[in-house]
């Protein structure tokens, strides 16, 4: 699929989706994974359009490839032209209409783990045909771009050309190990937790509502780990290192005990969004609407009552 490029020059789309690839993750490595190719693969095609326009685009620095002036010059006109294509192939996709192939699924790890596998399992056995891409990346993936084709979020996608429904909510809840707990004693909550641990995220996911939560109840309880992974965090809860806010599907099945709350944790709506393209496609209506089912089955796991 060649494409005018600047006056006399003429590139293929798999060169200009390299760029636009390497642009936005930055490393020849993080672009191969995106695209499903290899690394030498994407090395070579950024070199072929570089040849082909005569002028370098990206420029390799210790912290990876940044945009030369060149590059900043076409990198919108070279998105536009992945949005065009992206619409036909779209459109084209939209008109599929077998239950099978393909159909790309993205969410959180441990709701992959926990919730949507066994959704899947009952999926594949009513509808063989059909082979599902689970993507547990922590960014959340762009279904314009085609890089997924059904978003499981607990942030409502507010994109103007996705078709979002809620299908849940998800409880969460302070938790702390026995042995944990026998050593420290129950948190005294008037006093924000004085002499307690706590589990945190990392800083770039410190606003999230349950994070808020963990801070706001215990203000005062010192830091004995910070990590993003959710798993880790009830690792380390299990592990005696102090108190964590979990999810109530991680934390219920656990060993831990789980803390009376003591200021307000709405829960958090689950949505699912699938682009207005390609959400009449069979298999991916297929999919979408099992896993929609299969949430809502579980809201008795997802958002169990508080007592």
């Amino acid at each position: 699929m060649g494409m005018r490029f600047g006056i006399g020059v003429t590139v293929d789309w798999d060169d200009l989706h390299t760029f636009l690839a390497i642009a936005r993750h930055g490393t020849l490595s993080a672009a191969a994974r995106a695209l499903g190719v290899r690394q030498t693969t994407m090395g070579r095609r950024l070199a072929a359009l570089e040849a082909r326009s005569g002028t370098r685009l990206l420029q390799k620095t210790p912290h990876g490839y940044v945009l030369t002036a060149s590059g900043e010059a076409v990198l919108g006109n070279v998105e536009r032209i992945e949005a065009e294509a992206l619409a036909v192939e779209r459109r084209i996709s939209g008109r599929d209409i077998r239950l099978e192939g393909m159909v790309r699924v993205t969410t959180v790890e441990t709701l992959a783990a926990e919730v949507v596998m066994p959704i899947l399992a009952e999926l594949r056995a009513r509808h063989p045909g059909i082979a599902v891409e689970l993507i547990t990346e922590t960014r959340s993936l762009s279904l314009g771009r085609r890089e997924a084709d059904i978003a499981i979020r607990v942030a409502r996608p507010d994109q103007p050309e996705l078709a979002v429904r809620r299908v849940g909510a998800i409880a969460y809840a302070l938790y702390g190990s026995p042995d944990y707990l026998a050593r420290a004693g129950n948190p005294d909550f008037a006093t924000g937790g004085t002499g307690h641990a706590v589990i945190r995220t990392l800083p770039d996911l410190a606003g999230l509502p349950e994070m808020r939560f963990l801070a706001e109840s215990l203000p005062n309880a010192s830091v004995a780990l910070a990590t993003n992974s959710r798993y880790a965090q009830r690792s380390a809860a299990l592990a005696g290192m102090g108190i964590a806010c979990l999810a109530r599907y991680l934390g219920d099945a656990a060993a831990l005990v789980r803390l009376p709350p003591q200021l307000e944790l709405v829960p958090r709506d689950l949505w699912l969004a699938v682009h207005q393209d390609i959400r009449h496609m069979p298999r991916v209506r297929a999919v979408a609407d099992a896993l929609a089912a299969g949430i809502r089955a579980r809201a008795g796991i997802l958002d169990p009552p508080v007592g």
